[in-house]
């Protein structure tokens, strides 16, 4: 009966997204099908998706409720770095992702609409794919970057200018990683033939979760809490990278860090009536 019902879902599941990618098909053609729109998404959402965690950042011990899941709750983002982030990240997008959309809008035609939506399955494994994909690729060239000290100083020293991340500090990166992260996750959907409705929720679900390992907070709602097994890294384990950088390379599972032996753990423990989260001493497994 469960299979039966799981086999209808992925063939006739498009009667749960078919009105919504209707009435985006119709209602919004042009904005959609321009190269420029997928540039706009992401932006959009990594600044909108960062402001939570930037209000949480300000109010700091004033909202002792929200606090009290802070990782390193003696380390606040200062205004200057919060500015210094938000200045890097506006660069970036500026001198490199924005001209080479438009330059990419300048030569290359319309994107053509499918009528079909994806089934709701599609969606999911699509997005899920794609994650996996890019952490793949991002754990190699994470790893390089690490290992090679001038791919280090050049490119990648910036993003660990904070050893206590914060949601802004997602996207301080080097130009180059910029445009390299930018390029998979682009390249990715194309190269797992994905509807693309599928493409456009990777791509800002992939803005949230990389934020959400960097903001410095690990929430009961967590990605890393709703997904069993501790296969997925989350926060704690992206924070711990900042704190050890030879550790946990991986930008969303922990599969990868555990076959190469850089997996490193927390442990919890309950101090002042908070919960503090502490590096384990035999971190590295």
């Amino acid at each position: 009966m469960r299979m039966n019902f799981v086999w209808k879902l992925y063939h006739e599941g498009d009667s749960f997204l078919q009105p919504l990618w209707d009435n985006l098909r119709i209602s919004h053609r042009d904005t959609l099908r321009s190269p420029l729109f997928p540039v706009v998404l992401t932006v959009s959402s990594y600044f909108v998706l960062c402001i939570p965690y930037v209000i949480c950042d300000v109010m700091g011990t004033r909202w002792p409720a929200i606090q009290r899941f802070k990782i390193q709750p003696s380390k606040s983002p200062t205004a200057t770095a919060l500015l210094h982030c938000t200045g890097v990240t506006l660069k970036n997008h500026l001198l490199l992702v924005f001209p080479a959309a438009v330059a990419q809008w300048a030569w290359r035609p319309p994107i053509p609409l499918p009528e079909q939506a994806p089934t709701l399955l599609e969606l999911i494994g699509g997005v899920t794919g794609n994650l996996l994909l890019f952490d793949c690729q991002y754990f190699i060239w994470h790893l390089l970057h690490h290992r090679i000290h001038w791919l280090y100083t050049t490119f990648h020293a910036i993003h660990h200018k904070y050893t206590a991340p914060c949601a802004l500090a997602t996207q301080c990166l080097g130009g180059w990683e910029l445009v390299t992260v930018g390029f998979w996750t682009t390249l990715n959907p194309v190269l797992l033939r994905c509807h693309l409705l599928t493409t456009w929720v990777f791509m800002v679900f992939h803005v949230y979760v990389s934020i959400e390992d960097h903001c410095g907070y690990d929430f009961p709602w967590s990605t890393s809490r709703l997904i069993p097994f501790g296969i997925y890294g989350g926060p704690n384990k992206h924070d711990m990278h900042h704190q050890k950088p030879n550790t946990n390379f991986a930008p969303h599972f922990s599969h990868w860090d555990k076959v190469f032996g850089t997996h490193a753990e927390f442990c919890y423990s309950t101090v002042y009536s908070k919960n503090v989260v502490h590096s384990c001493d035999n971190a590295i497994l």
